[in-house]
């Protein structure tokens, strides 16, 4: 759902969008929502193969990149039980994947006289979550991977930032819960200062602002789209001294 609204997001802005996905039936599917200035190439992260022949068509049909958002992901996570070929599954798509879509990408950019990045953090970068050790810390090895990149491509002026949503509004939620929005706002509302979960277009309208003009000082940053969670502590948002008294 986020990849989807933030190619809306660019489509709407004006940018002509290239699609980079191993699911073809969704991704196609938007491609044809949005266009013909909108373009699904299938592409496997994990294949350096077909990270080149996707770089590749893309500057073919229009001519140049200016733009790269890389939130390709696998949820493969048994904490403690996770197998190395697990591990090593999950750094390949959700960090090396991304890193070799960047530096397929590059040459094109310095040639456009620069461009922006934007990768894709999570909440779960900075926390600690029960059960949970694949996808954080792969998550927290990407904002760090996006500072040496910031600093790194500087001099090719090409900008590099992340996002970090909190809980949104996606195909897990809503197949868990049977499309019921409330009751996930529910759940997750008492992590966040806002009170819900953040809505798919959200975290694409921040992208879109990292990669605009009005983010043109602005590179080595995560920004925090996460209805306050990262600023709450553990306390929720329910006061703790009154159930001291109960």
């Amino acid at each position: 759902m986020i990849g989807a609204q933030v190619a809306r997001a660019f489509h709407r802005a004006g940018t002509r969008v290239v699609i980079a996905d191993i699911n073809e039936k969704g991704g196609q599917a938007i491609a044809n929502e949005l266009g013909p200035n909108a373009l699904f190439v299938r592409t496997d992260l994990t294949t350096d193969a077909q990270v080149t022949a996707c770089v590749e068509k893309t500057v073919s049909i229009f001519v140049g990149i200016d733009f790269l958002v890389n939130l390709a992901c696998v949820y493969i996570d048994n904490a403690i039980a996770s197998t190395r070929q697990e591990w090593l599954d999950s750094y390949n798509v959700n960090v090396v994947g991304g890193v070799m879509m960047l530096q397929a990408v590059r040459p094109h950019m310095v040639k456009r006289g620069g461009g922006a990045v934007v990768n894709f953090g999570s909440i779960s970068a900075k926390v600690a979550q029960t059960g949970r050790w694949l996808y954080p810390v792969t998550k927290a090895a990407i904002l760090q991977l996006t500072r040496n990149e910031a600093m790194d491509l500087a001099a090719d002026k090409i900008r590099v930032n992340s996002v970090s949503p909190g809980w949104t509004w996606c195909r897990l939620m809503d197949d868990l819960t049977h499309g019921d929005r409330a009751k996930t706002d529910k759940v997750g509302g008492a992590f966040h200062l806002l009170g819900r979960v953040g809505d798919p277009d959200e975290v694409a309208q921040a992208v879109l602002f990292l990669c605009s003009s009005h983010a043109s000082f602005i590179t080595g940053t995560d920004l925090a789209v996460d209805g306050g969670y990262s600023a709450m502590g553990p306390e929720m948002t329910e006061p703790a001294i009154p159930k001291l008294m109960q």
